[in-house]
């Protein structure tokens, strides 16, 4: 990485800090060009030298609640037998963080944004490889993906190869998996449901799709 790049990478860190810390203090919606300016210790005009609007800057400090999960993959991955084992274990890991932190994950997943942030992704994992973690090629490309229907077919496509789930059922599968998610992670964001029950619930209802869809062998 040559000297500019570091400084750039220092100061856009500088910025993704500060929208950090106002947004574990007053949640998304308390962060404002002039609060993360001045925490940051730089006047307003200087964020967009380093970031297209302050959608982008957000979108970046959410991104570091992504980090925890991505780099517990791993240890959810290590006892995965099957492609089916390995779908249901992602789920796991992704609701048991998830949950944790939902408003943040539906910021990433579900706002209604103006543009596909694919590219702010890449660009992300781009400055903060180390965030990433090592994954195998699936893993890697479902972790690159902002489409979170995207991201279940990278994986479920491994099922399909392993002769666990019929091709004309992925997107059934993919479907019906991510609007069970989204239903209970919409409970956790209005605190109707506690955080124990909506990972019992949501891993229930996935387990009970893919039971219904699996091929018998």
């Amino acid at each position: 990485m040559d000297n500019i790049s570091i400084r750039k990478k220092r100061i856009m860190t500088y910025f993704i800090d500060a929208a950090d810390e106002i947004m574990r203090e007053e949640g998304i919606k308390g962060v404002t060009l002039r609060k993360v300016a001045k925490k940051a210790g730089f006047n307003s005009a200087t964020l967009y030298n380093y970031f297209e609007n302050l959608d982008h800057l957000i979108f970046f400090a959410a991104m570091r609640y992504i980090k925890d999960y991505a780099q517990a993959l791993p240890q959810y991955l290590k006892n995965a037998n099957t492609a089916i084992d390995k779908f249901l274990l992602i789920w796991k890991c992704f609701c048991d963080y998830s949950f944790k932190d939902p408003e943040i994950y539906h910021a990433i997943f579900f706002a209604d944004l103006d543009k596909d942030l694919e590219h702010y992704i890449v660009q992300y994992y781009k400055l903060f490889p180390e965030e990433l973690g090592s994954h195998p090629k699936e893993v890697s490309t479902m972790l690159l993906k902002h489409n979170i229907f995207e991201r279940g077919m990278a994986i479920i496509k491994e099922c399909i190869n392993e002769g666990s789930i019929r091709k004309e059922d992925a997107e059934t599968l993919n479907e019906m998996a991510t609007l069970i998610y989204e239903g209970i992670l919409l409970r956790v964001i209005k605190d109707k449901i506690s955080y124990d029950e909506a990972v019992h619930k949501t891993m229930k209802y996935i387990e009970l799709v893919v039971n219904s869809l699996r091929i018998n062998n």
